[in-house]
């Protein structure tokens, strides 16, 4: 596997090759606190002139190394090219056009300026802090608290229904993620504004193993007994931490809303889960 130095060195002098008019990098590797191992991508973006020349032939992408597999995104004025290499590095390239610049940085928590001689990076400054959390508010409590309980109702109509990708995407991508969410507010409700980092990626790093372990526990969704499991252990997880945010920060807390929705699951499954 190249080292990080040769990957730079390597980057920078394609940009010079292509006179590529600025380089920046975002992501974990401009982050002194993330942890350092060979799955840390090299998110870099390459300022330029013409986006259209610059991708009319891009045979030029083939100096980074042999890719295993790329792939293309457009996104508003620019494009993005992901590249895993067979000796397992990765680039995610970015052309900008230097009209544009301000997409890009707006898009990124973080950047490192590599290459700059035209100073075009020079009013804008980071945003290390996009993924901060910070105490929450009672409004945003009650809405989580809200938004969790009115979505595990889906869940429970997907288990019944045997729709189980539908139950799991409820369960996982809505539910769970505000179960992180109000873990993250304890947390930050005792440290105040707290780097947790892309999808809370970091929030365990600040709270006891045994918190991570129970919500690693929920994650099982591999049958429809499993994803049953996932739910009423993420309900009852929830239930408790919500109150005991909610006690700490003086919040109102709807205890009957939630009993109430846990009777329900329990009711429905019971009913109509064997089907």
């Amino acid at each position: 596997m190249r080292a990080e130095t040769e990957m730079l060195d390597l980057i920078l002098q394609t940009a010079k090759t292509l006179q590529v008019k600025a380089v920046a990098m975002s992501g974990s590797r401009t982050n002194p606190k993330a942890p350092k191992d060979e799955f840390q991508d090299y998110d870099v973006v390459y300022v330029v002139d013409d986006l259209d020349n610059m991708t009319s032939d891009l045979s030029w992408l083939g100096q980074f190394g042999k890719r295993i597999i790329e792939q293309e995104v457009a996104i508003e004025h620019r494009r993005l090219y992901l590249m895993p290499f067979e000796d397992g590095n990765r680039i995610d390239l970015t052309l900008c056009p230097k009209e544009h610049i301000k997409e890009w940085v707006e898009s990124e928590a973080d950047f490192t300026v590599l290459e700059d001689t035209k100073g075009l990076f020079e009013s804008y400054s980071p945003s290390p802090k996009r993924f901060w959390m910070s105490p929450a508010s009672e409004t945003d409590f009650k809405n989580s608290c809200n938004e969790f309980w009115w979505v595990s109702a889906y869940v429970v109509k997907g288990i019944c229904r045997n729709q189980l990708i539908y139950a799991t995407d409820h369960l996982y991508g809505i539910c769970q993620q505000e179960l992180l969410k109000v873990m993250a507010w304890q947390v930050a409700s005792d440290r105040g504004k707290v780097d947790i980092g892309k999808n809370y990626k970091y929030l365990f790093n600040y709270l006891p193993a045994e918190k991570k372990k129970e919500f690693s526990n929920l994650l099982d969704f591999s049958s429809k007994e499993k994803i049953t499991q996932s739910l009423f252990a993420t309900m009852q997880l929830f239930h408790r931490e919500a109150q005991r945010l909610a006690q700490k920060l003086g919040f109102d807390y709807d205890k009957e809303v939630a009993e109430k929705m846990i009777e329900y699951a329990e009711e429905r499954v019971k009913k109509f889960g064997n089907n």
